[in-house]
């Protein structure tokens, strides 16, 4: 992608450096460190998430925007919230940054008010091609719009943000076959960050170094002039980050080893806390997902009486609501709320 916008973890102004802070080693089958490594399995030539025609990610791990409706309605919800708090601008931008194959965008698109539609201007962020039989109204873009106002919305982007690895104060290098060797000692600033983020990380243990990701989510929010960008993903917090890490890979709906081959997702969850500018708050999916509406509370018995058909389409959506909000899955995901020149929006 051309620009300063880090969408992959790698911008325009050069590599991210392998396991000396050179330039990245060779492919065939150096190590390099694992930032590197996971720009090239996912967005190099033929990786996971440029290469031409398939399923797309959706054939390979099951995300909200697949698992229901409902998600899309709910974020239609929170759009108008937002659209409200801007005070209902002539054109109210709605960014979805890796929109994978667009279907929140046409989820969401379909469940607004026509008249709110018609002021809706989609884009999909993305550095795959365009699909076919893509929404006409979509505008299919490799980097957020400056200038936006409106909602900005990143579903299970920044867990595919490439990161370093770091294990007992050094880098983590890895080959094409997924083995790991020792790499040189860390930089200052990601030292810096690990002992501010990840307590200990920066002296023993192993470690994801998150400051990508800040980096990345930073220069999303900074597209809006004024609005809310909200972040969903797998997260964890300073108080709870995860003593062995997280790295790891996704095919065909199973949970792999995370070799950087270009066959398979490679991702890490997100330290969101991290990510959190001045005003942002952090909620629970399940906490989200709640206040914009969406229940999991059975129907009324009394409806399979009056309106069977009603009955089975509300335990069916009831069901989808659940498992959207389920603890110990999808509800456990973070959601980062950051306003933009507007206070928070109310979400219920």
């Amino acid at each position: 992608m051309e620009g300063d916008l880090n969408l992959g973890g790698m911008n325009a102004q050069g590599g991210v450096g392998d396991r000396t802070g050179g330039p990245a080693g060779d492919p065939a089958g150096e190590p390099v460190r694992w930032r590197v490594a996971m720009e090239a399995a996912l967005y190099g030539p033929g990786g996971f998430y440029v290469r031409p025609g398939g399923p797309g990610p959706a054939g390979h791990f099951r995300t909200s925007v697949h698992a229901s409706p409902l998600y899309a309605g709910a974020v239609a919800r929170l759009l108008a919230s937002v659209d409200a708090a801007l005070g209902h601008p002539e054109r109210l931008g709605l960014v979805d940054v890796g929109a994978g194959r667009g279907e929140l965008l046409a989820g969401v698109l379909a469940a607004l008010p026509a008249a709110t539609a018609e002021r809706v201007v989609p884009y999909a962020v993305e550095r795959a091609a365009a699909p076919e039989g893509l929404d006409p109204r979509i505008r299919w873009v490799d980097a957020p719009p400056a200038g936006t106002t409106g909602l900005l919305f990143a579903n299970e982007w920044l867990d595919n943000v490439p990161l370093e690895i770091a294990e007992d104060g050094r880098y983590v290098l890895v080959a094409p076959d997924g083995t790991e060797t020792p790499g040189g000692p860390l930089d200052a600033a990601d030292r810096a960050w690990l002992e501010r983020w990840w307590p200990g990380g920066e002296r023993e243990g192993r470690a994801e170094i998150g400051r990508a990701r800040d980096e990345a989510w930073a220069a999303a929010v900074a597209t809006l002039d004024r609005g809310l960008a909200v972040a969903v993903d797998y997260s964890h917090t300073r108080e709870a980050r995860p003593p062995y890490g997280t790295l790891t890979g996704f095919r065909e709906g199973r949970e792999v080893a995370p070799v950087p081959d270009g066959g398979r997702d490679v991702t890490a969850h997100v330290a969101l806390d991290s990510c959190a500018g001045p005003g942002a708050a952090l909620l629970t999916q399940r906490e989200a997902l709640t206040a914009l509406g969406v229940s999991g509370g059975r129907p009324p018995l009394a409806l399979a009486s009056t309106d069977p058909a009603g009955y089975v389409r509300a335990l069916a959506s009831a069901g989808e609501a659940a498992e959207l909000t389920a603890r110990g899955g999808l509800g456990d995901f973070g959601w980062l709320l950051q306003p933009v020149g507007i206070p928070l929006p109310v979400l219920g």
